[in-house]
């Protein structure tokens, strides 16, 4: 009777961590352009990059100022530059009205083969110039209505659903109610949808008041990705912010890759690598400039950053964590 209740107990413990495995990878997906995608598929992925940007403001803001085949033009071939490096999926963190065109960008995935991934949210950084009138008057559970709305049918009737929430916030010592309220909403988007927050923030002391918002609204730091994190200049916090669960995302790279070196030695070194994200900020194409200006290329980090941090004891497995782990963990949708 013992050995068979030991054979039972034993049998029931294999069904369970069997089912919760199936369970785990049937729950982990993304939201692409072109529709929702088993989470493995994710593969290398470049987790803040820009195809096309409109700094104009809101009340100029116009899909007439852009011409998509023109930008197509200019744009395909940076992805498929940085396709031969791997790339497998990127995040696009142009937010609403600042030009983010999500038929664009699923014409751009299906040309170029890469798994573009767009967002909601909106955009209070610069005095909120990019945030439309209706912010100040609605509350953030009715922001939240919008954001949650494009989760559940589609971006302005395109059908295509969001893959994050992309906020910002204005740099201060205390966040205003404007920003609070932004963070809030994205507090409830997350919650209803699950969709990971992206905050384009800067230093340590805005983004903990961030965390602590939506600690307050029962939201896991884990769920938050502290945007621009390469402005904070303590290391120290980094370490914090690892403890707490946070994402760390140093995302300037496509610029230069100095201030980035000494960051990223730092973070394995204190072994938080694992709550690390990087990417470029790079690209775009720009309306107001002729031809859409300069283009940034999306391959610093495999051309630049990769070879000199190597040569500081980086190895592959550190590489695959920065590069396809951490995005995946970040940005699961279950």
């Amino acid at each position: 009777m013992i050995r068979y209740l030991i054979g039972v107990f034993i049998g029931v413990l294999i069904f369970s961590c069997q089912n919760s495995l199936q369970i785990e990878n049937e729950e982990g997906y993304f939201n692409s352009v072109t529709g929702s995608l088993p989470i493995d598929s994710l593969g290398l992925t470049l987790i803040h990059e820009h195809m096309l940007v409109d700094f104009i403001g809101t009340d100029s803001i116009s899909p007439d100022r852009w011409n998509r085949d023109s930008v197509e033009m200019k744009v395909l071939p940076f992805l498929l530059e940085v396709k031969q490096y791997g790339v497998k999926s990127i995040l696009d963190c142009t937010p609403s009205y600042l030009a983010k065109d999500p038929l664009l960008l699923k014409s751009l995935s299906e040309k170029s083969g890469i798994q573009i991934l767009t967002n909601t949210g909106f955009y209070g950084a610069v005095g909120g110039k990019y945030l439309p009138d209706f912010v100040q008057t609605e509350t953030a559970e009715q922001l939240a209505d919008r954001w949650i709305a494009e989760f559940e049918i589609g971006i302005e009737g395109t059908g295509i659903k969001p893959g994050f929430i992309k906020i910002s916030v204005n740099e201060a010592d205390t966040l205003s109610l404007t920003d609070q309220k932004l963070v809030k909403a994205a507090g409830i988007t997350h919650q209803k949808t699950g969709l990971t927050i992206a905050s384009h923030t800067g230093t340590w002391k805005t983004a903990i008041q961030e965390v602590r918002i939506l600690q307050e609204m029962g939201v896991n730091p884990s769920e938050f990705v502290w945007v621009h994190a390469q402005n904070e200049p303590d290391f120290e916090n980094y370490k914090v912010a690892a403890e707490m669960g946070v994402w760390i995302s140093l995302d300037g790279i496509g610029w230069a890759i100095d201030p980035y070196v000494d960051r990223l030695v730092f973070a394995k070194e204190n072994g938080i690598l694992g709550n690390v994200l990087i990417s470029h900020d790079a690209g775009w194409y720009d309306p107001s400039k002729v031809g859409g200006g300069d283009f940034q290329p999306f391959t610093n980090i495999f051309e630049k950053l990769i070879p000199t941090l190597n040569e500081r004891g980086f190895t592959q497995a550190d590489w695959d964590l920065l590069l396809i782990d951490n995005p995946k963990r970040a940005f699961v949708l279950r």
